[in-house]
């Protein structure tokens, strides 16, 4: 059943007060016209609408605007002493709910019912109903475009578009139309509409182009939290030395992820996690991970999710991964995992009612949303997250062999303007034993600081007298990291 059908409903279900929470407001009230323009052969009850600053005006006929009862006492008071049915929309007054003479007077309202049906729909980004009104309140969920509808309101767009550019034609590629009607899902009527607005006006044309600008505004539009974070900038792998396993793993599995034809029977896979020294290019990996799906690539901040009020945290995390639902398809990438779901000292409670909201999300969702989620300490990180099933695999990144190191290395200097040739790369990698990429990376930033000191072109001594002065974390942590590898071989899959 469509919107209007639902709402209709809800209003003959003769509950005093309807509560609908949307920011959309121009469609509810054409509803709701809609409605009483339908009920005027039956059961006709006129419709008002009533704001802080235009007063209570008529809706449903045309009259003359009329500023009355702006005062939200008066408004109330008036609705009361009416002896007809009516239907009064009262926009933006959740402030207003504060006040014991609002609520007394709405509860006037609601017990008198039987005797006058005088029915009022409160219309808000966010309601609170004081606990007086709670049985004599029903909420209202405005249902999101469907994808026929989201492809009239891109049509639409389309057609407006050559009314307002005569001559001009929008230049339409099959598969980005499609995608885009797809990737507005999850949006209200007026989002689909500006966003869809913007793809057509900016170049007259809807192509692939169109698309990461889109999911960009979309992201904006539906992540008010905080706790997510839009990573603008996804490595390619070509950025990524080593790792090819885990490369070729991702390229088997992304025509089931994308919905290729071809692959529709496959289930799509549900994501990985990746656990490794510190430095080995995990969070690297994450990204990449997002460019060869070619989805956007969302990072949940467990940081920003933990609150100090008692069910806020929670509420966070379920909005945060309900926003990861609508952004699909997408790669959601969850760092350091077991900093938020393991144990977090005093906050035991809050850290299993966490670990139980996240699970079931992973369990029950049926969205397009890919995990990866990077550790550096499994061990503490509960059974029931890592038992088989709840990824599809846990890949291992330890510490580059000589080879990648020599391609780490290279990546690097090349992305540095650095002439190759002017290195030997092979006993440079040789004499990088035990570093991971990330300490090869610094290795070279810092040996251009020297260089530039000494008013020298860098070369293959500078990065030497580098390296030997320099202790990896795999000797200054030797001990754990070797437990490490020896948990990890033959319980999870090497990256390489």
């Amino acid at each position: 059943m469509d919107g209007n059908h639902d709402l209709e409903l809800i209003l003959r279900s003769r509950t005093p007060i309807i509560i609908i929470e949307s920011q959309d407001e121009a469609r509810i009230l054409g509803l709701l016209q809609a409605i009483a323009l339908r009920r005027a052969t039956t059961s006709y009850v006129p419709l008002f609408r009533w704001t802080i600053t235009d007063g209570l005006q008529r809706l449903d006929i045309s009259l003359e605007p009329q500023t009355i009862n702006s005062e939200p006492t008066d408004v109330l008071k008036h609705i009361r002493a009416v002896s007809k049915p009516g239907l009064y929309v009262l926009l933006d007054f959740h402030p207003f709910l504060e006040d014991p003479v609002h609520v007394r007077l709405l509860k006037d309202i609601c017990i008198r019912y039987r005797d006058v049906e005088r029915q009022i729909v409160l219309i808000s980004h966010k309601v609170t109903v004081p606990k007086e009104l709670d049985g004599f309140c029903a909420r209202f969920d405005m249902a999101l475009p469907g994808e026929k509808e989201r492809a009239k309101i891109v049509q639409e767009t389309i057609d407006e578009y050559a009314r307002d550019n005569p001559g001009r034609k929008v230049q339409i590629d099959p598969k980005a139309h499609e995608l885009l009607i797809r990737n507005l899902a999850g949006l209200t009527y007026a989002d689909t509409g500006r966003l869809a607005r913007n793809a057509v006006y900016v170049d007259g044309a809807i192509d692939k182009s169109d698309l990461p600008q889109v999911m960009q505004a979309k992201y904006e539009l539906l992540n008010r939290g905080g706790a997510l974070q839009f990573e603008y900038d996804t490595a390619t792998f070509g950025d990524v030395g080593g790792l090819s396993r885990l490369k070729s793993w991702l390229a088997h599995r992304r025509p089931a992820f994308r919905g290729d034809d071809g692959a529709s029977h496959l289930d799509p896979p549900k994501g990985i996690l990746l656990l490794g020294i510190q430095g080995c290019g995990k969070s690297l990996a994450a990204k990449a991970t997002a460019a060869v799906f070619g989805v956007p690539l969302l990072r949940l901040d467990f940081g920003a999710i933990y609150d100090k009020y008692h069910g806020e945290t929670e509420r966070k995390l379920r909005e945060s991964l309900q926003t990861a639902d609508v952004m699909s398809p997408c790669v959601l990438w969850i760092d350091e995992i077991e900093k938020g779901i393991a144990g977090r000292g005093g906050e035991t409670g809050t850290t299993q009612r966490v670990l139980g909201t996240f699970l079931t999300w992973m369990a029950e969702r049926k969205s397009h949303v890919f995990i990866v989620a990077t550790a550096n300490d499994i061990s503490t990180l509960p059974p029931e997250l890592v038992r088989k099933g709840r990824f599809d695999e846990i890949f291992f990144v330890d510490l580059p062999t000589p080879q990648i190191r020599g391609s780490i290395l290279a990546i690097h200097l090349s992305s540095r303007d650095q002439p190759l040739g002017n290195f030997d790369i092979d006993a440079l990698a040789a004499t990088m034993e035990g570093f991971s990429g990330a300490e090869i990376e610094q290795a070279v930033v810092a040996s251009l600081y020297a260089a530039h000191a000494k008013k020298q072109p860098l070369d293959t001594r500078h990065i030497q007298e580098e390296v030997e002065q320099t202790r990896p974390l795999s000797v200054v942590l030797s001990e754990k990291i070797a437990a490490m590898r020896d948990w990890a071989a033959g319980r999870t899959v090497p990256c390489d």
